[in-house]
């Protein structure tokens, strides 16, 4: 795959790491979409002498999620909407538990990497697969399904349940790693 061999350490100088929620319900109008970027986060990937990644790990740190972006709400967010949706994620969703992956396979096939391994959020760890894309200029890419109901997170609710964040997010990375 053409990477250097070694461990190597990408955070959000090398990449970006963010978690895209969607809304639902009857009231879902009056909501957003959201695209949360975290500011503080770091992978390590071991590359193996062929070049080929063979374990990654990350770390994020839950407080320093913030919201970059709402989408298709009747107005836009304030300054105040986002520190309040900040604060309902530390304080009722995440609890300041950290967020880490480990993992357990890392299989190469072309340009694309399917890995398997353990995900923790919220004090729960849970088994979890996706598949990162690899160019020739290493740059990583992908995004991993997270429902969040499987780590034992009841998904955000507001007006009495008309508006929700669906149960299923996504987080989305796009990093760079060094070339031989």
């Amino acid at each position: 795959m053409g990477l250097r061999p070694g461990t190597h350490t990408v955070g959000p100088d090398s990449g970006t790491l963010r978690v895209d929620t969607y809304r639902e319900g009857m009231a879902q109008k009056v909501g957003h979409d959201l695209i949360i970027d975290v500011g503080q986060w770091q992978a390590k990937v071991e590359v193996d002498e062929g070049g080929t990644p063979s374990v990654i790990t990350l770390e994020a740190d839950p407080r320093s999620l913030h919201v970059r972006e709402g989408q298709r709400g009747v107005k836009p967010l304030t300054d105040r909407d986002r520190a309040e949706i900040r604060s309902n994620i530390d304080e009722k969703i995440l609890h300041g538990e950290p967020i880490a992956f480990s993992s357990s396979v890392v299989q190469p096939a072309d340009s694309r990497l399917t890995v398997q391994g353990e995900l923790t959020i919220a004090g729960t760890t849970r088994p979890t697969s996706f598949q990162l894309d690899l160019s020739g200029d290493g740059r990583v890419s992908g995004s991993l399904s997270v429902t969040q109901s499987e780590w034992g997170i009841k998904p955000y609710r507001a007006f009495m349940g008309a508006l929700k964040v669906r149960d299923s997010v996504e987080v989305v990375l796009d990093a760079t790693l060094p070339t031989s």
